[in-house]
C-alpha cells in the first residue's frame, strides 16, 4: 500500500518503549524522517539505529522529558532545524502514576497522572499545530485507550485523561480541518511488548516498571476488576498491530478520515 509518507517528517513521542517504538518502526519502513523523542537516551540511540536499518530517510533521538513546560517548543524547534516542517506528529506519551479505588486515591498524584497522559499532548500538540495551519497541510494521530471509552477500574484519573484525549482530538479536528490539517486517535486495549527487558527504564511495562509493581501485591478481586475479554483467543494485542493503525491514519489513505477514535481491541468493547 502506498501511503506517501517516504520523506515526511514524523515526529513519534514516547518513542523508546512498546507502542511508541513500533510506531517510529513503522514510520521508518515508510521511508519517513522520524524524530523519536524520548527520555532514555541509549534506548533512544538503539530506536535510532533500528530506524535507519528499517529504511528511514533519517532518524534522530530527543531526549526530552514532555512534562516540562517548554518541551513542546524544544521538540519542534529541534525537529524543524533538523529535517524542516513537521509533517506528522504522533502523540504517544501517556502512563500511570497511581493504581487503585478512586475513593482511596491520593488527591496529590492527581495532576501527575493528567500530566503525563493529556497534558503532554497539549504541549506537543501547540508547538507543531501552527506551522501544519500556516502550511495548510499536516496530520496529527493522539494515542487514547479504550480506557478513554469506558474507563478501567482502578484507573479513574488515566481513563479520565485518556476520555479527554479522545475528546480534544474530536474538537481540534472540527478546528483545523478546514486549515489541511487532519486530527485522529487510535485506541488500543492491553498491548504488551514482547520482549519487556528490552524497553527503556521509563517505561511502565519494563520489569522495574509501574505496572510490575502496582501488580505485585494486588489480590485476585482487583485483577479481575482490571480485565475485559473480548470475542479472539488472543487477550492483548501486539505493538506493531497499533503502529498499523497509526501509519494509515497518517497516511495519504487516510486523506478523508478525521476527528475519528480507531478502536484496536480484539473486540473487547462489543
Amino acid at each position: 500500500m502506498e501511503t506517501g509518507l517516504a520523506g515526511k517528517t514524523v515526529i513519534v513521542t514516547g518513542a523508546t518503549a512498546n507502542i511508541g517504538r513500533s510506531v517510529a518502526l513503522e514510520m521508518a519502513s515508510e521511508g519517513a524522517r522520524v524524530v523519536a523523542v524520548g527520555r532514555d537516551r541509549d534506548a533512544g540511540e538503539r530506536v535510532v539505529a533500528d530506524c535507519l536499518e528499517r529504511g528511514a530517510a533519517q532518524a534522530k533521538f530527543l531526549s526530552i522529558d514532555l512534562r516540562d513546560a517548554n518541551a513542546g517548543e524544544r521538540v519542534a524547534t529541534a525537529a524543524e532545524q533538523e529535517f524542516g516542517a513537521v509533517d506528522v506528529l504522533v502523540n504517544n506519551v501517556g502512563g500511570n502514576v497511581a493504581m487503585g479505588f478512586f475513593a482511596e486515591s491520593d488527591p496529590e498524584l492527581w495532576l501527575a497522572d493528567l500530566d503525563i497522559t493529556f497534558l503532554t499532548t497539549l504541549r506537543t500538540t501547540r508547538a507543531i499545530l501552527p506551522g501544519m495551519i500556516a502550511r495548510r497541510s499536516g496530520c496529527i494521530v493522539n494515542m487514547g485507550s479504550t480506557a478513554g471509552t469506558v474507563g478501567d477500574q482502578m484507573l479513574s484519573v488515566y481513563s479520565a485523561a485518556k476520555g479527554a484525549v479522545h475528546t480534544f482530538t474530536k474538537v481540534l479536528a472540527k478546528e483545523v480541518g478546514d486549515k489541511g490539517v487532519r486530527v485522529n486517535a487510535v485506541a488500543p486495549y492491553a498491548t504488551l511488548p514482547e520482549d519487556p527487558g528490552a524497553l527503556s527504564k521509563g517505561s511502565r511495562f519494563h520489569p522495574e516498571g509501574f505496572f510490575s509493581k502496582a501488580f505485585a501485591d494486588m489480590d485476585q478481586e482487583k485483577m479481575a476488576r482490571l480485565h475485559r475479554r473480548g470475542p479472539l483467543s488472543r487477550t492483548s494485542a501486539k505493538p506493531e498491530e497499533v503502529a498499523a493503525a497509526v501509519v494509515y491514519l497518517a497516511s495519504d489513505r487516510a486523506a478523508f478520515v478525521t476527528g475519528q477514535i480507531m478502536h484496536v481491541d480484539g473486540g473487547v468493547l462489543l
